[in-house]
This record gives C-alpha cells, structure tokens and sequence, in this order.
C-alpha cells in the first residue's frame, strides 16, 4: 500500500462520512492512540514469556469517530435508537514498528552452532494500517456524554489494511547459507528460495478490541485499549518456516497492541 493509496483511502473515508452525515445526522471526533506492542511470530518461542516481552515495539495512530447519538448541524441528540446509543464507527490510520529475536529454550544451554545461528538472527517489520472498527457500548453513550468524570467501556470488531515491510538479517553474515542460517530457515516456503524474506507487501487483517473511555471534560476524553490483530499472512514478521515440514509454526502472525489516547469533540 503506497503513500499514495493511504491519502485516497481517506479522501474516501471523509466523502462517505460527508454524505452519511447529509443523510442520517452526527457528530465528529477526533483523537491520537500511541502504546506498546507484542509481536506474536516466528521468531523466539511461542508462548514463551521472554519472547513476548522482547518482541514488543511501539505504535501511534491517528482515530476518527462518527458519533451517532449526537448531530453538530443542529447542537442537539438525534432521534434515540438503540444504535445511536451504544455504537460508534471507527476509523484509523496507525504505525507499529517492531524490533524481532529468537528467544526461549532453544537459544539457551549448552553452545551449538544452531543456537548461535538463532541468537544472531535479528528481524524487524514496521506496519502501517488503515481500516475500521464498530464499537459498541453497553452503556449510554448519551449519558456518558453528560456526565463528566464517568467511564464507558466498550468492545470492537473490525477489518484492516496494512502495508507491511519486514526485514531479516544475521551477524554472523548474509542469510542463505549453511553457515549463518539454521536450517528450517534454508527450505523453500511458499514461492520463496528460502524460511525466510526481506520485503514488503500488504496483508488484510481482522481486528478486536476492548477498553473504556473516560470523560475528562465536555468535549474530551481519554481513552485505554486493549487490542488483539490477526494477519491473514505468516509473512508479516519476514519469516515462515515451511508448514509442511515444521507443524509448530503453521500459525499467522498477530500482535496485541495497548493504546493510550486521547479524543476531542467537533463542533
């Protein structure tokens, strides 16, 4: 996904908001998300709690919300649904960067020529998304409007587009051969030579969450998040080392990302 197709994705977003907004009514906001990462791939152990803490990397992403229970033509509620209360359509265009070891059992007692390969393999992939989630709370959305100092958590189900760059490499030397590369890694998967790849490419993702907002003050809240991302690739992280032949790595990458935010109001 060029730089290009991400500006138009939003012309898009801002044109279909323009003509809902002429149709049904409702309100803007706006806000900024940043939070720690865990990258969950092929590198290190799955499910090791090392690999979970030194896989981890950081994002920021730019939000916006179409706030059904209130219309800003007007500065007044729209016609209360059990919709316009408790749903809000998200849209979002995030960064992570991720920095990627192998960690675990098998880069650790006695030396061998493997586990030196693995601890000196290193990787990093950075991802830039561009999607939508549906959130729903359980609570009233208007209430939490007019009540400042309230909590109103919420969950979110949602899909993503993501442009993804990754990249693999060894201190010991090139990858590719024998002698700096472990073996899993040598065998062809998919349509490449090798386990494993430096390149870029996009990748569709779903996306859940869970969190709560709290109101700081009319027009602002802040906001915690909690979200679960799964690619539709095994390529995201740069590594995939052949299913056929090592069953313990058939899983698709994902991350669970811990956003802080920040949302305003329009008028």
């Amino acid at each position: 996904m060029t730089p290009k197709s991400i500006i138009a994705f939003c012309i898009f977003l801002f044109g279909f908001s323009n003509a809902t907004h002429a149709q049904f009514g409702f309100s803007h906001e706006i806000g900024a998300i940043a939070g720690p990462v865990v990258f969950q791939s092929d590198y290190g152990e799955r499910y090791d709690f090392t690999t979970n803490l030194g896989n981890s990397g950081f994002g920021i992403g730019l939000i916006h919300y179409l706030n059904f229970s209130y219309t800003a033509e007007c500065n007044c509620y729209t016609p209360e649904t059990y919709f316009n209360d408790h749903f809000k359509l998200r849209s979002e265009l995030s960064y992570n960067k991720t920095e990627l070891e192998h960690f675990g059992q098998w880069t650790e007692g006695k030396p061998s020529l493997g586990k030196e390969q693995l601890k000196a393999m290193t990787g990093n992939t950075s991802v830039t998304n561009v999607g939508m989630q549906l959130e729903f709370f359980p609570f009233s959305i208007r209430e939490f409007t007019a009540t400042t100092g309230s909590l109103a958590p919420y969950i979110s189900f949602g899909g993503q587009f993501s442009f993804y760059n990754a990249k693999a490499s060894s201190t010991m030397g090139p990858l590719g051969t024998p002698l700096t590369t472990f073996p899993k890694y040598l065998t062809p998967t998919d349509d490449r030579s090798y386990g494993f790849s430096s390149e870029s490419g996009t990748v569709w993702s779903l996306v859940t969450s869970f969190g709560t907002r709290y109101k700081l003050s009319p027009l602002s809240d802040l906001m915690v998040d909690l979200r679960f991302q799964y690619y539709f690739s095994d390529w995201v992280d740069g590594l995939k080392p052949n299913p056929s032949l090592y069953k313990e790595n058939k899983a698709n990458d994902w991350n669970i990302w811990l956003n802080f935010g920040y949302i305003y109001y329009l008028q």
